[in-house]
């Protein structure tokens, strides 16, 4: 019995890793980082792409916590409520008590975590559906808080003139975090700190548990998995991260109005991670980045991009069930198939 448990958890390990080993090398990986990481100075001279760039980074952040709270098999339709909760709570802490921002943001995440942790225990309890419902509900009773209070939110016209993150100071240098350039820098940090910790997740015990919860909750509860346990930590785990990239989403446009974390606005992130594929560490990456810069392409896609998603989304679910992660691999094999056959032939 011991024996298959841990054949078991193995296959499980090397199914949730392998989509992170293909994520490349190393020295890919430090390739790529660099190339994100020069696009804002290139860039530096156009305002408008470096802001498509800030919100790819943020779009990246909540569709990788959402990989994350999907990975037991959890489909929130609420993601956006716990951006809300960070990006208000950011916003308010620095304009109704002047806290600096670098104690807003931490506290950003920690509101979204506190309120994750309040309702996960009863939600968590439910599986599939109703789950889905029942964050879909608590993403509409956030909304309408933040539409209603508004001595504090600013009710339905929301928050105006929210302060930028400021100047920091250190070693004898000040960086204005005001302006456009500076900011996309820390907004890159932040989300590939965010990626950092997902990845060390899914290459953890940890990420050995998450995928075998998903795969069947009793078997794994039968094997002494505290399934209750690890739906909650990634809850709020997830939240957390969400929290902060509301926050991020805030100081970036300094407005926050309560239609931008209603339904629609979550069900895109989850168009973004299913597009992407949900499966692969990549995926959401890849989804979020794709289904960003394509509407801003033109304002006619823009004015689309409803449609454009719903289409795009049936596609993948059609023709890519392992999202566009999966599309080299599909055409490497493509490629591969004819060779074989003409050097069987030879």
């Amino acid at each position: 019995m011991t024996r298959s448990v841990v054949s078991g958890r193995k296959h499980l390990r090397e199914e949730a890793h392998g989509g992170s080993a293909s994520f490349g090398g190393n020295l890919g990986l430090a390739v790529l980082i660099v190339i994100v990481f020069l696009l804002p100075w290139v860039l530096r001279s156009r305002d408008y792409y470096v802001i498509v760039l800030i919100l790819c980074a943020i779009n990246v952040m909540l569709a990788g916590s959402f990989r994350l709270i999907a990975s037991v098999g959890q489909m929130s339709m609420g993601t956006m409520a716990f951006a809300g909760i960070g990006g208000y709570t950011s916003a308010i802490l620095m304009m109704k008590l002047s806290l600096p921002f670098w104690a807003a943001f931490p506290l950003a995440g920690l509101a979204s975590t506190a309120v994750a942790a309040a309702v996960a225990f009863p939600f968590v309890r439910v599986m599939g559906i109703y789950f889905a419902m029942l964050t879909l509900f608590f993403g509409e009773i956030v909304r309408l808080i933040m539409s209603e209070w508004g001595s504090m939110t600013g009710g339905s016209t929301g928050l105006l003139n929210i302060p930028s993150i400021g100047i920091l100071s250190f070693a004898g240098m000040s960086i204005d975090f005001g302006h456009l350039l500076p900011y996309s820098y820390f907004v890159l940090v932040i989300m590939f700190l965010t990626l950092a910790i997902f990845y060390r997740i899914d290459r953890s015990r940890l990420g050995t548990m998450l995928p075998a919860i998903e795969r069947d909750e009793g078997v794994s509860a039968s094997v002494g998995i505290n399934v209750i346990k690890y739906k909650v930590t990634t809850f709020c785990l997830g939240s957390f991260f969400i929290g902060l990239a509301g926050s991020l989403y805030a100081h970036h446009l300094r407005v926050l109005n309560p239609d931008t974390f209603g339904l629609f606005p979550s069900i895109y992130i989850l168009i973004y991670t299913v597009t992407g594929g949900r499966k692969r560490f990549p995926g959401p990456i890849i989804g979020a980045v794709v289904l960003t810069v394509v509407p801003e392409a033109s304002r006619v896609l823009k004015e689309y991009q409803p449609l454009i998603f719903v289409v795009v989304l049936f596609l993948v679910l059609f023709f890519m069930r392992d999202g566009l992660v999966s599309l080299p691999g599909k055409i490497a094999a493509r490629i591969r198939t004819p060779r074989e056959g003409r050097a069987a032939n030879a």
